[in-house]
């Protein structure tokens, strides 16, 4: 049985709302959850893209905490 491991990807709206999608990986599979509104996508490759994606269009928050 493959190892899991979990990351995730965080951004802030112009509320100052952070919203997070959790990216969990177990072997070639990714599973993308968000926690603001409990959307789930499978996705084997960007995940992470993916999830950029789904904060910006849903959420509308864009502010990256790393930069």
């Amino acid at each position: 049985m493959p190892s899991m491991t979990t990351s995730k990807v965080s951004r802030w709206d112009q509320h100052g709302r952070e919203h997070v999608v959790h990216v969990r990986k177990s072997g070639m599979q990714r599973q993308l959850t968000c926690e603001t509104c409990g959307w789930r996508k499978s996705a084997q490759f960007l995940p992470w893209l993916k999830a950029e994606e789904h904060l910006t269009g849903a959420h509308q928050a864009t502010v990256d905490p790393s930069s």
